[in-house]
Parts: structure tokens; sequence; C-alpha cells
């Protein structure tokens, strides 16, 4: 059975008809308010953008979505969860201070920002899921414990999952730091021969597992947590992902996103903006250009089927000439394998499927 996932695109030529009347449209039509009942807590995710980056969702479209949830009594309130990498959203201080400087503040969305696991990452609950990777994940304790969520996902690229959108978000974006490190386990960078042995990586290793060892570097696998940080810092690109290792990181990601949400029985809504689709993720800390034209917005009451309508309304772009896009510029191919051309995203939408968590199959419907 199919699931309806509602579209509206970002044409408009009346004053009245603008993207916030379009959210609040989108938001009735999926009929959201069903599962928001009067004084209860209702969590919106979303991403704050790490500091540099200028993709994320914009605040003034947050605060629709925020509008409506208070229009049926309830209490909604901003959140995410503290990254893994030492970057400006590691604990919640930086995070909070981060996210006021992109616009989340109360006078401007109107809720207030809590992060969701803690001063440090280690506030959370465990959820049994009794799946492939994981009998139990370590889910945000303030998200697993609000009575509701709706989650605004920025729909874009990412070199690990080849895209991030609503599975993503649940996933990486509802877990504790411990969490985060049990998804990336299995994905620790490699050293190439390239290494130069300039010794970036370990003053960027935040754990000490860098070494530099006959003048090149040498990553302790044993303490290693695989936040990336030397990737992210090595000047010469000598540090890689290993690409077998892309599909169980995929798996374990879905799985968390399974019991982000197993316990809510239907109390989650999903808004995926396909606006800004960057090749990278939000947590890098600036923004490159856009790989397609803006699409639209799109909302549904399942991850996977948003996931994979989104997925299809990108690939039925054309691919945006000047751009990191090197091939699959042609409307029907896939953009996202024409920048991270060894990830294959589409592994989530199949693995999500067949571990319950939404279905592929969508009815597109205007709004």
């Amino acid at each position: 059975m199919s699931s309806k996932v509602f579209f509206t695109n970002f044409r408009s030529r009346n004053q009245g008809e603008n993207k916030v009347s379009k959210l609040k449209n989108i938001f009735e039509s999926v009929r959201f308010a069903s599962f928001i009942q009067e004084d209860h807590l209702i969590a919106v995710k979303l991403h704050f953008g790490e500091k540099g980056n200028d993709a994320f969702i914009k605040p003034v479209l947050v605060r629709p979505v925020v509008e409506k949830i208070r229009t049926c009594g309830a209490k909604p309130f901003l959140t995410d969860t503290n990254t893994l990498y030492y970057g400006s959203r590691h604990d919640s201080v930086e995070h909070l201070k981060t996210a006021i400087m992109h616009g989340f503040d109360y006078a401007v969305v109107g809720a207030p920002v809590i992060i969701a696991d803690g001063l440090l990452g280690d506030n959370w609950i465990s959820v049994p899921i009794g799946l492939k990777h994981f009998h139990e994940v370590k889910i945000a304790s303030e998200i697993k414990i609000a009575d509701a969520m709706v989650v605004l996902s920025h729909f874009k690229g990412h070199g690990m999952s080849g895209f991030g959108g609503a599975i993503k978000n649940l996933a990486m974006g509802c877990a504790a730091a411990p969490g985060k490190i049990e998804q990336h386990q299995c994905a620790k960078p490699v050293i190439t021969e390239e290494c130069s042995g300039c010794g970036t990586c370990v003053e960027s290793c935040p754990v000490s597992a860098m070494l530099i060892r006959n003048q090149r570097a040498f990553i302790d696998e044993v303490v290693c947590i695989a936040c990336n940080n030397c990737l992210a810092n090595c000047p010469d690109s000598s540090i890689r992902l290993d690409q077998e290792a892309l599909v169980p990181f995929m798996e374990r990601m879905v799985e968390y996103a399974y019991g982000a949400v197993k316990n809510k029985q239907g109390k989650v809504g999903y808004i995926n903006f396909l606006m800004d689709i960057t090749p990278d993720c939000d947590c890098e800390a600036f923004s490159d250009t856009p790989i397609v034209p803006d699409i639209g917005i799109l909302a549904s009451k399942d991850p996977v089927a948003i996931d994979t309508a989104s997925y299809d309304l990108v690939n039925q772009q054309t691919g945006l000439e000047g751009t990191i896009l090197e091939h699959h510029h042609q409307k029907g191919k896939d953009k996202f394998r024409g920048v991270w051309e060894g990830v294959d995203g589409r592994i989530q939408l199949s693995y999500a499927e067949d571990i319950g968590l939404g279905t592929t199959q969508y009815e597109l419907i205007m709004v």
C-alpha cells in the first residue's frame, strides 16, 4: 500500500501566496493536527546549521509550523542533538549560541530551543528495537519523552549516505553522542599512501587516536570514535572513508531512525524542504552551490515515502552547470551519484522499507 506525500512548489504570483502560506496549507492538507493534542509537548526536530553554513532551513519557514502547532493548543519546542565532531554544536552551550546566531530565538520563531541530549550529549534513553545491527538504540531523552514530533528536514547530498532527508534527520539527529558513535563505528577513516605525515590530523583528533609513525599518520582503531575530524581537516585529502563500510553504516543509521519513532505510534509528521539542495550536509562549516534548482516542499506521515519522493523529484531536474555535479546532469539521472559516485543513497530507502519504517511506494498529491 502506498503512502500519501503532499507537494507544493515555489511558484507564487499573488500577494497572499508565498512560502509561508504554502507551508500552512500543506500542514493542513496532511492533517498533522490529528496527532497534536492540547497541552502536549511537541518536538520540532530540525538542524540549526553549523557555524559558517547558510543552507539550513531558515527561521522564517520554521515559524509557520510552530504557529500551526500552537493553534492546536500544544506546546512546541525546537530541538536537535549535539554533534559527535568538535564544531560549533558539540555541547549545548555552543549549540544554543549557534542556533541563536542563525536566527532561532523565541522572538523570531515563537518557540524555545531545547537541546535534546543534555549539556554534553549524554542524556539518553535506551529504546529496544531487536534489529540486525542493534538490539537497542540510544535516543536523546527530550525527543523520546516528547508527546509527538514534527520533523523538518533540509533535503541535500551527503558523502556517507548519498543524501540526507527525514531518515537521516531521525537517525543522527535524534541519537545522543554514544548513539552517533555506534552508527559511525563501522565507518572509520583510513589513511592513504598520499599521507605526508604533516600531523594536522593528530592536532584535530579529540580523543588522541591519531599518531605519526614512520612519517605517516596512523589511526588507533580501538580509541577512534569515527567523528571524522581528521578527514575534514586533512590538508592533502589523504584520509578517506572505506567505501565497503558505507552499506552497514546506512543500515545502522536506518535502525536508529526506526528507534527514534518506535514509541510515537503515528504521532510524527515530516516536512522536507527541497531548496538550496547542496552536495553536503548542513554539518559542514560552509555551503557549496546547489546542484539543482529549488523544487518545493513535501509533507507526509511516512519518512520513507517522503524521502523517496524527494529523491525522485531531485533526479527529475536538470543539474546545474558550474557546480560540483560532474555528471548525471540530464533529467532522470541520479544527481547524488553524480556528486558521490560510490555512495548509493537508495540503500537507506530499501532497508528502511525492509524493517517496517515506511514504504517506498507513494502517491504524490499537489497542494
